[in-house]
């Protein structure tokens, strides 16, 4: 005897609809955490001297593409 499973679609729609809410909140986790080291990057950075800012190769105006490059990678 042959059975018709009619949830078989909404189980598999549920499933795919579970994936792409656990990979929007993977998505926000990271971001916020990359969020979190480009503002401490900043906030270290700006607290240093221009001449600790110097040794390190490092003007002031550079301050937030270095952070960006730290917490995102090269632009």
């Amino acid at each position: 005897m042959a059975v018709l499973d009619l949830n078989h679609g909404a189980a598999r729609r549920n499933q795919d609809a579970e994936g792409r809410f656990g990979n929007l909140v993977a998505d926000l986790r990271d971001y916020f955490a990359r969020r979190a080291l480009y503002r401490q990057t900043v906030r270290e950075l700006n607290d240093l001297t221009g001449r600790e800012l110097g040794d390190l190769g490092i003007n002031r105006s550079m301050i937030r593409s270095v952070a960006y490059e730290a917490a995102w990678g090269s632009k």
